[in-house]
């Protein structure tokens, strides 16, 4: 179990204040099912909020203490039949593409008015890695570099 600063503790109560509950447990309790919905939702969003429905004050801190030793989460806070969890997400690497070059990138190509006197045109463009947007506004495709026979003939 993550032991928490009550400072720490204060700024994730303040940060779950605006959350919803993500899990419910119902009248079946902590089965297995809600238990791996829990650890998915930790995973995904770090602090979250689980209600439980159910009058037993004793049973909900039983259920509380159990999610939190089980889950290695950490208890932010227990009002009413809210429970507050924190875990600290796992950072995805992603792993980048074998392929080398650029992908998609958007531009805004801003045109004035012929006459000077309209509104510019705005429009929003996807370039492709070997495209480029020209002073004019116009979209060019960048040629490859041309190798000069005398040079490749030396090499």
């Amino acid at each position: 179990m993550i032991k928490l600063t009550p400072v720490e503790r204060a700024a994730l109560r303040a940060e779950a204040h605006g959350l919803n509950p993500v899990v419910m447990i119902g009248a079946d309790g902590l089965t297995e099912a809600v238990m791996k919905e829990i650890a998915s939702s930790l995973d995904a969003h770090g602090l979250i909020k689980v209600r439980v429905f159910g009058d037993d004050r004793e049973e909900r801190i039983a259920i509380y203490e159990r999610i939190c030793a089980e889950l290695d989460a950490a208890p932010v806070q227990h009002i009413g039949k809210l429970l507050v969890l924190y875990r600290p997400k796992k950072d995805d690497i992603k792993e980048r593409s074998t392929k080398a070059g650029k992908g998609l990138r958007e531009v805004t190509i801003v045109k004035p008015s012929p006459s000077g006197t309209k509104k510019p045109t705005v429009t929003k463009v996807l370039l492709k890695g070997n495209e480029r947007v020209t002073q004019g506004g116009n979209i060019k495709r960048a040629k490859p570099r041309q190798a000069s026979t005398k040079k490749t003939a030396l090499k």
